[in-house]
């Protein structure tokens, strides 16, 4: 009998929370530092995606659950699956976000759907923020989470070469190096204490995952950037989806190919499997 109560989580849909932060100077830096040479720099403009690092919520100690995540039932539903991680997303930028810029977010929930995979249950919770900054909207976003059950006996294993359609060759691709110094990082700008991300023993042993984590919304960062340099400007939407996990200790790249408009980008492991894909238009 299925675990998940899909009536009740959905009377989580429409709920709104607002948050506000400022874009420092120093935030900027170090989100900047954090990425290093993959980083798109504007003269004027707060870096691509440092939304991500602005009011993340900041719970007392005794409000985190086990896996290092803000306790569930508050703006979030209370799924019963104890995995949550970002399947996706999609970005609209409608103006510049300036450095020293003060932020107000209003984000609300805007679908619940429960389904039945090959690995068990799953429930997928959408969430949409709108950014804004001296009266407007500055960034449009769609955010999917996916909620999984325990991992079985066997441990996660990324997805094979072969396991996915093969994607172009790529025009540009940069090699980064999963370290677990850029993992500290970039949890330590976004505020994320989700273990998988620094804690290996809690992956390993809780997660079922043969290491620590990648994060996604980092790779979507890394092609953001990567795009919008090949681009020479910042782009007016990027939508990107989780294919595998990506864990750390050893090389992953960043590939981008020519679409249209746009480019067709995608992240993958030291295997060439794809654990990241987007599209970025300009």
């Amino acid at each position: 009998m299925s675990a998940v109560d899909i009536d009740d989580l959905k009377r989580w849909i429409g709920r709104e929370q607002r948050a506000g932060d400022i874009v420092t100077p120093g935030l900027a830096e170090r989100f900047e530092a954090t990425l290093g040479r993959s980083a798109y720099r504007d003269a004027v403009a707060a870096p691509l995606a440092i939304h991500w690092c602005l009011a993340p919520p900041a719970v007392q100690p005794g409000e985190l659950g086990p896996d290092g995540h803000p306790a569930r039932g508050g703006f979030l539903p209370p799924v019963p699956l104890p995995r949550r991680m970002w399947a996706g997303g999609a970005l609209s930028f409608h103006a510049p976000l300036p450095i020293g810029a003060e932020v107000k977010r209003v984000s609300r929930i805007a679908d619940i759907v429960h389904k039945t995979g090959r690995s068990g249950e799953l429930v997928f919770v959408t969430v949409e923020h709108d950014f804004d900054c001296d009266g407007r909207t500055v960034i449009s976003e769609r955010q999917d989470i996916v909620y999984r059950g325990a991992p079985s006996t066997a441990p996660a294993t990324p997805a094979q070469p072969g396991s996915l359609a093969p994607m172009p060759a790529a025009d540009h691709t940069e090699t980064v190096e999963a370290t677990t110094t850029l993992l500290f990082r970039y949890s330590a700008l976004t505020f994320n204490g989700h273990r998988i991300h620094y804690d290996v023993d809690y992956a390993r042993d809780e997660e079922g995952y043969p290491g620590l984590v990648v994060h996604g919304p980092l790779q979507a960062t890394l092609m953001l950037h990567l795009g919008a340099r090949l681009g020479g400007r910042p782009p007016r939407g990027f939508s990107y989806r989780g294919l595998s996990p990506l864990f750390h200790g050893g090389p992953f790249t960043v590939n981008a190919v020519r679409s249209g408009e746009g480019l067709d980008l995608w992240c993958a492991d030291g295997q060439a499997a794809r654990t990241m894909s987007a599209t970025l238009v300009f």
